[in-house]
């Protein structure tokens, strides 16, 4: 099946602001940038930050967001609105602040809901440690799994998936690479549970993120994948195939053969380095197009299919070549 679907991080749309409003006072509101994402040819969702964007009537967001011809991925879990979250959200020691980030998850899934979007993705960057000997790791893994077990059972109807990232803001995450994710979800054990791949956060965590993807389809759900690029060591946010041309065809070759058909959101982040972001989005989607269109040629060659059965590498990278550079 054809992915068709690409979403976007809404607060790229914050980039050189001047290009779009030449005389805006202080940062652009979501609906603006909302209308500048609707201009980017070929995207056809954004994902909201729960609560950063949902300050209004979710079901009155979401009409406006169709309005402006663009459907609602899901949203994303951010917990900033206490300071306290900075020591944990699942796993804080205060049992009233785990309350807190956990009920304040809860009404994000609602928010989901009413929007007629079908996701929620949580990304725990909140919950690690520092230092040697900050955390019990046994209480903090029990907290971590309760959390997201009790916040699944919340509404056994809406897809609620886990985006492993090593660090930042913690020096190391709790939940940081795909492994560690999968066991969380198989201790949690509830069955809207799956993960979301982001191509950067694998990179650093020292995986191949195809195989990555592959073992989360095998062991739960790919429930959402985060397309962008970097240099391995952290979460750079580049645009997608900058510097990993070849494992960004590998990933999308394998969730493609995988049965993968969630939408493709771009985490990037032209906001760094001051790029128009509509022609950024437009060049990310044009981008994964053709990637898509040789990944489909490569599924369908049976020269790739007997290298790899015979673990044949020069063999195999000539015939990527071939597809990717011609001969």
């Amino acid at each position: 099946m054809a992915i068709t679907r690409f979403a976007t991080r809404l607060n790229s749309f914050s980039s050189a602001p001047h290009l779009a409003w030449p005389d805006l006072q202080g940062k652009p509101t979501f609906l603006q940038m909302a209308q500048r994402a609707a201009t980017a040819k070929g995207l056809t969702d954004v994902d909201l930050n729960y609560p950063d964007h949902v300050v209004d009537d979710p079901s009155d967001l979401a009409k406006r967001i169709a309005d402006l011809g663009l459907s609602i991925n899901g949203l994303a879990m951010r917990y900033y609105t206490n300071p306290a979250f900075k020591r944990g959200a699942f796993t804080n020691p205060d049992e009233s602040v785990r309350r807190e980030a956990i009920e304040l998850t809860k009404r994000g899934i609602d928010a989901s809901r009413a929007m007629g979007a079908n996701l929620m993705t949580l990304w725990l960057g909140q919950d690690g440690y520092d230092y040697n000997f900050q955390l019990d790791y046994e209480q903090a893994w029990d907290w971590e799994v309760e959390g997201i077990r009790e916040v699944a059972e919340h509404d056994p109807e809406c897809l609620i998936s886990i985006e492993y990232k090593p660090d930042e803001p913690r020096a190391q995450a709790l939940l940081r690479d795909a492994s560690t994710t999968l066991l969380a979800i198989a201790d949690a054990g509830a069955a809207n549970l799956g993960v979301t791949i982001d191509f950067a956060h694998s990179l650093y965590a020292g995986e191949q993120p195809a195989l990555a993807a592959h073992l989360i389809h095998r062991r739960s759900r790919l429930l959402g994948v985060h397309l962008n690029d970097g240099y391995s060591k952290r979460d750079d946010g580049l645009m997608v195939g900058a510097v990993h041309m070849r494992s960004t065809l590998e990933l999308l070759q394998q969730i493609r053969q995988d049965g993968y058909d969630g939408a493709l959101y771009f985490d990037t982040f032209p906001d760094a380095s001051g790029l128009d972001p509509v022609a950024e989005c437009e060049v990310n989607i044009a981008t994964v197009q053709r990637l898509l269109s040789i990944s489909d040629r490569l599924n369908a060659d049976n020269r790739l299919k007997d290298a790899k059965a015979k673990q044949d590498a020069v063999l195999s990278q000539q015939i990527v070549n071939q597809a990717l550079i011609g001969a």
